[in-house]
Order: structure tokens, then C-alpha cells, then sequence
């Protein structure tokens, strides 16, 4: 296993990161109803991947209901007393309480939102901790102070963000470094082939501000699989067993989708990997990327996922994997690659 610093801290973290949304078995209120692993799964999962090397894992409160994951890792901390083998990752922001001051970015959320989070993971600070979400009608400077009160209480040790647009990142950048705040190390983003829209602002963003980059859905919501096949309707997987992720079916079911998903395959027959694990070697090759948040529901994905780091692309497959799935960057990127060769 490989470790890499997150961004411009200190801290090392594995090129592969353990997403734990699918930790507990959730009810049917909740959208990750039918598609989570037991307690007793989970707990194995989490040995695996430590003792694979995996030292990365992020969760966050809205995770299952009324903090299940958060509940179900504090759990395997107090039964195994592996909380200092990991660097542990979690976010706030979204609903987890009624009334106007439930959800958001303010300092009365997050202090509350932190306190709750480190009692359900029965530990005494958070390795890295995320805004979810930026958060239009709080100052960021409200939210950067308040996460900079964490860090000097020692609850928190280095602080991130996730779903950030570009100017928000580089105005919360801008902010820490005039007055004088803890920054962001990490962006959490929606990065994969089938998805590389953070390539035209965010990612040169995070290489100027020194941020690490931290991709979620790296296998485009399991599209990136290799289980679907072109002009057949998903009859099994998250796709094919309920509603509620058509909306993303459409987002790869196209063109583009299903060229870059025929590289995939080409190029994981020439190495002999599997096409998920060519998905992820791709990811952790790009530049600014630091660990690949992967998710696993039972040992077999997870013993899948693990060998990505094992998979070595030549140049000349990223070229054609890049090529496959390249997006249209529109203006002005185009305008400015038209003039110098990149944007």
C-alpha cells in the first residue's frame, strides 16, 4: 500500500480510503435501505482493509439513520481498539435535527454537530473533518472560524470540504490565509471516468490552494463496473432494484458512458485486472488525487477493490482510457486549450 500526504499537511493517509456509507443495516426510511451491510460485516470489512493497509476511513453523520455508521465504527473502536491504527474522516452539514438551526455551516451547527459525532464514534477527536456541503447562507468565514476553534480545542486535527464550487473553495482559501484560520487540506468531490467535471476549476484549484483531492463514486455508482451491458435495461444491482437511482442510470447510460466503460474493459483484459479495479488505478494515477474513497457491502468487493493498487497503467493506457472518457470542456476552456495546449 501506498501513502501519500493529504494536501499540504503532515498527515499520511493510503491511496485507497475506506467509504463506510453502507455500514448498518438501515430500514426502509432511509436511502441506503437494501443496499448495506450488517454490523457483523461491517466489522469484518473494517479489520480487512486495516490490516490490508487501508488506514483511510471516512463516514459522516447522515450516514444510515440518526448517525448508524458513525454508530456501528465507534462500536468496532471500542471492541477491537484499533481508533489510533486509523485516521478517521467524518462530516457535518446536512439535517439530523428538526428546526431552523438543524442543518448548515453555522458555528451553533457545527460545534453541535461535533460533539454528537465524537460521542458516536466513541473517540476524543476527528482526524479530518468535512463540511459536506458549502453552505450559501453562511459566511464562510463563520464556518472556518468555528472549525478553527476544534482544532486549537484538539477535537478536531485537520479540517476539508466537500461538494465545494471553485470560487468557494478559492474565497475559503483566501479567507484562512488573511485572518489568520486552520484551511483546508482536502476536497471530497464526485470524481471517476464517468464523471470529470472537477477537472476544468476544482482540481487546478486544489493544486494552487494545496489541497488533496478525495474522490467519491470512483466507479460512477458502480457503473464502472463492467456489470451493465449497452441497450439493456439494468435488471440487478443498485440500478436494477429500485427507482430511487434512475436519475444516475441516465447520467452514464450515453455515448460517452458506454465508450469509456469499452476502454475499461479493453484495457483491464490486457492487464488481467478486473474493470473496477482499472476504474480506481486510473483515479489514484491523476494528479492532485491523494485516496480513493471506495465503498464495499460485503469481503468479495472488498478484496476486489483492495487489488487496484496492485494494477500498474502505462502511459499509453491512461492516454486511451483518458481519451475514451474525455468530457467537453466548453467555453473558454476550449477557447484557451485551442491556444495553449491546455487549459
Amino acid at each position: 500500500m501506498e501513502y501519500r500526504r493529504l494536501g499540504n499537511s503532515g498527515l499520511k493517509v493510503s491511496t485507497l480510503c475506506l467509504g463506510t456509507m453502507t455500514f448498518g443495516e438501515a430500514d426502509e426510511n432511509s436511502f441506503m435501505h437494501k443496499v448495506s451491510s450488517d454490523e457483523a460485516t461491517s466489522f469484518s470489512i473494517m479489520n480487512r482493509a486495516l490490516d490490508a493497509g487501508v488506514n483511510f476511513f471516512d463516514t459522516a453523520n447522515v450516514y444510515g439513520q440518526n448517525g448508524l455508521s458513525e454508530r456501528v465504527i465507534g462500536k468496532w473502536f471500542e471492541s477491537t481498539g484499533r481508533r489510533d491504527e486509523v485516521v478517521l474522516a467524518t462530516k457535518f452539514r446536512f439535517r439530523m435535527q428538526d428546526g431552523p438551526n438543524g442543518t448548515g455551516a453555522s458555528r451553533r451547527h457545527i460545534v453541535q454537530a461535533c460533539e454528537e459525532s465524537l460521542k458516536r464514534l466513541k473517540t476524543d477527536r476527528i482526524d479530518l473533518y468535512q463540511i459536506h456541503m458549502q453552505d450559501r447562507d453562511t459566511l464562510e468565514e463563520e464556518t472556518l472560524r468555528a472549525l478553527d476553534d476544534l482544532v486549537r480545542a484538539g477535537k478536531v486535527l485537520y479540517v476539508g470540504c466537500s461538494n465545494y464550487a471553485a470560487y468557494r473553495l478559492c474565497d475559503s482559501a483566501w479567507i484562512a490565509k488573511t485572518r489568520g484560520l486552520t484551511s483546508f487540506v482536502a476536497l471530497q468531490a464526485q470524481y471517476s471516468m464517468a464523471v470529470r467535471d472537477i477537472e476544468r476549476e476544482l482540481v487546478p484549484a486544489c493544486e494552487q490552494h494545496g489541497l488533496g483531492i478525495l474522490p467519491w463514486s470512483p466507479l460512477g455508482g458502480g457503473f464502472l463496473t463492467g456489470k451493465y451491458t449497452r441497450d439493456q435495461a439494468p435488471s440487478s444491482g443498485r440500478y436494477g432494484d429500485s427507482q430511487k437511482f434512475a436519475g444516475w442510470w441516465k447520467t452514464y447510460d450515453n455515448d460517452r458512458g458506454w465508450r469509456t466503460l469499452d476502454a475499461c474493459r479493453a484495457v483491464a483484459a490486457e492487464t488481467g485486472a478486473s474493470v473496477a479495479q482499472v476504474a480506481l488505478a486510473w483515479l489514484i494515477r491523476k494528479p492532485q488525487v491523494t485516496s480513493v474513497i471506495f465503498g464495499a457491502r460485503n469481503m468479495q468487493q472488498l478484496e476486489d477493490n483492495l487489488k487496484a493498487t496492485e494494477v500498474a497503467l502505462s502511459d499509453a493506457q491512461m492516454a486511451q482510457l483518458d481519451e475514451a472518457s474525455a468530457l467537453e470542456l466548453g467555453y473558454p476552456y476550449e477557447f484557451i486549450k485551442g491556444v495553449q495546449g491546455r487549459w
